[in-house]
């Protein structure tokens, strides 16, 4: 039921795209501040305290909502399975927004370009030049489908809705309590992520090397992921840009400020070209594990 659960959500998600950016995101946020409200206390249980009740607790409640319903009615633990992922995977987002900012770029409109790339970062228009952004947009297409769909699949696979729930829950944490800084509150939470990211972060990164460039995307990965301030994202973003054969990083200015950023990858600069090659590369990233997840299935099947 796991593999019909996956594949009804993604075909869902792809006929009928999310409305808003993020649902889950939109649905919890409001619930992961209160939590910061009322259990931010300084001290470190109240982190652990919160991740407990913003987290834990909601994806064990739907995990086991989810296996009880497929020994009840199999059909309503299907739908059921359906609707979670269906929320919780962003698979109907990360390329969209990509293959707008692939066109403007084509057809030489960079202000349009840049008012894209701001709108889907959220953040103010800069005044950055066609090859930044299409350096930016690679890196935001690799960043996303990584946190929005490839590892919460990985933890769906192993843990089944409440596995794919808790990494997402725990992410949307992190980045709601973020401003606070390294506080003893919020350090719960992000140690947290970085052990349910630690493994994920390198089935994608191997995925990438396996369907692109395998060589410099396995070099780029051991020489320069290290240098990425977020260890486990440098990892994804080295191997793209090896598999990809395209540079990434680089110091950036914004608002008149430079700000250093590690090379990462090796070849050619980026465009649009290698724009619409990163969606590319994330797409046959998903039919390679779902289809190693169809084969997982049926081996099971045949050997019961």
């Amino acid at each position: 039921m796991n593999l019909l659960a996956l594949l009804g959500a993604l075909v869902l998600s792809y006929y009928r795209p999310h409305q808003w950016p993020d649902w889950l995101r939109q649905l919890h946020a409001p619930y992961a501040q209160l939590l910061q409200r009322k259990c931010d206390d300084g001290k470190k249980v109240h982190g652990v305290i919160a991740w407990l009740l913003g987290a834990l607790l909601p994806a064990l409640l739907i995990g086991v909502a989810y296996y009880l319903l497929l020994e009840v009615f199999a059909l309503l633990g299907l739908l059921f399975g359906i609707a979670v992922l269906y929320v919780t995977l962003r698979f109907s987002r990360y390329g969209q927004h990509a293959e707008k900012i692939v066109r403007a770029l084509r057809e030489g409109n960079v202000d349009e370009a840049r008012d894209l790339y701001a709108r889907w970062e959220n953040t103010e228009d800069q005044d950055y030049t066609m090859a930044e952004i299409a350096r930016l947009g690679i890196e935001t297409t690799l960043t996303r489908s990584h946190y929005g769909l490839l590892a919460p699949i990985f933890w769906f696979v192993l843990l089944g809705p409440g596995g794919a729930l808790l990494y997402r829950l725990t992410l949307i944490l992190r980045q709601e309590w973020q401003d606070q800084g390294n506080t003893p509150f919020s350090h719960c939470v992000r140690r947290v992520f970085d052990w349910l990211d630690w493994l994920p972060a390198r089935v994608t990164a191997a995925c990438f090397a396996v369907v692109g460039d395998f060589e410099d995307a396995v070099y780029c990965w051991r020489t320069q992921a290290e240098a990425w301030s977020d260890k486990s994202l440098g990892i994804v973003l080295a191997s793209g840009a090896g598999a990809l054969g395209v540079k990434l990083g680089e110091p950036l200015q914004v608002n008149g400020v430079l700000f250093y950023r590690p090379e990462l990858g090796m070849g050619d600069e980026a465009d649009a070209d290698y724009l619409q090659g990163a969606v590319a590369l994330v797409w046959r990233v998903l039919v390679l594990m779902v289809s190693l997840f169809m084969l997982m299935t049926f081996a099971h099947w045949l050997g019961n």
